[in-house]
């Protein structure tokens, strides 16, 4: 279906006739289509011909050479009976990055719209805002952007060995890296260091930054870092988790799939200490 380029953007065209990318969304599944290898692909819809609307949707930005929306099914609509309906973690985890990245975008505007029809501090109904991707209050001029919850990521290691954790009803024999939502007030170093120290009872060092993902269950935004061990003994926070030990580098248990940037930050920090 040549989907290969994106480029964001929040001001759609003024009218679209014929064909536009429309991430439509039931729920929490995506319509989807797929191409000849089967790979997922956002679908490339007719407009007029399925008696849909724009209105209401969300513009995201040129999809290739198509404006593409996000947009709720709305009722007596007619798609193309080839699409399929897929739920969106499962889109990601098929880990072709465009159609994930594209839908889970058109995701959270549009539940962060849904979430925002009326105005916090007074209850007036909002409007689009003029120039920006926000909502704005026409009472008492309160903006409402679409919101991110800062996310930190943390994987500890010592000599020969990482430390890994699971929570409960995680996947069975599979372990992760330490996370946790940013605070109000708080800096990103100061978060790792609580939420190790809170987690697992030990403190840091050295942090070193590998990298972000998007993630939209709700509206994260994961940053990974992996830090040295400085001090303590482990001791899983029973509220929080199920297991946390030190597993040599190895003799490592089931990881997270590669789609995430969990096991990315364990691949990547485990091929350096084998190299140190």
């Amino acid at each position: 279906m040549g989907q290969g380029m994106f480029v964001p953007g929040h001001r759609g065209p003024a009218r679209v006739e014929g064909e536009a990318a429309c991430c439509i969304f039931h729920g929490g599944r995506v319509f989807i289509a797929r191409d000849g290898s089967g790979r997922p692909a956002i679908p490339r819809i007719d407009i007029a011909a399925h008696g849909m609307s724009l209105e209401g949707a969300h513009y995201l930005g040129m999809l290739d050479d198509l404006p593409c929306y996000g947009l709720s099914l709305p009722h007596d609509t007619r798609l193309p009976q080839q699409l399929e309906l897929l739920g969106l973690r499962a889109l990601i985890l098929e880990g072709d990055e465009l159609p994930a990245a594209v839908a889970g975008q058109a995701f959270q505007i549009l539940e962060w719209a849904r979430t925002h029809r009326h105005c916090g501090a007074c209850g007036a109904p909002t409007l689009p805002h003029a120039a920006d991707r926000a909502l704005e209050c026409p009472d008492c001029r309160l903006v409402f952007y679409p919101r991110i919850a800062p996310v930190m990521m943390a994987l500890v290691h010592r000599d020969g060995e990482l430390l890994l954790t699971r929570k409960p009803g995680y996947a069975p024999g599979r372990y992760t890296v330490v996370a946790g939502f940013v605070e109000a007030g708080e800096s990103l170093e100061q978060c790792l260091a609580r939420e190790v120290k809170e987690e697992v009872g030990v403190d840091i060092r050295n942090p070193r930054y590998f990298g972000s993902q998007p993630w939209p269950f709700p509206n994260s935004l994961v940053m990974a870092f992996s830090a040295e061990w400085a001090a303590g003994e482990v001791v899983p926070d029973p509220g929080e988790l199920e297991d946390a030990r030190w597993f040599p580098l190895d003799a490592l248990p089931d990881l997270p799939e590669t789609v995430h940037i969990s096991r990315q930050l364990i691949d990547d920090t485990l091929a350096r200490l084998k190299d140190a």
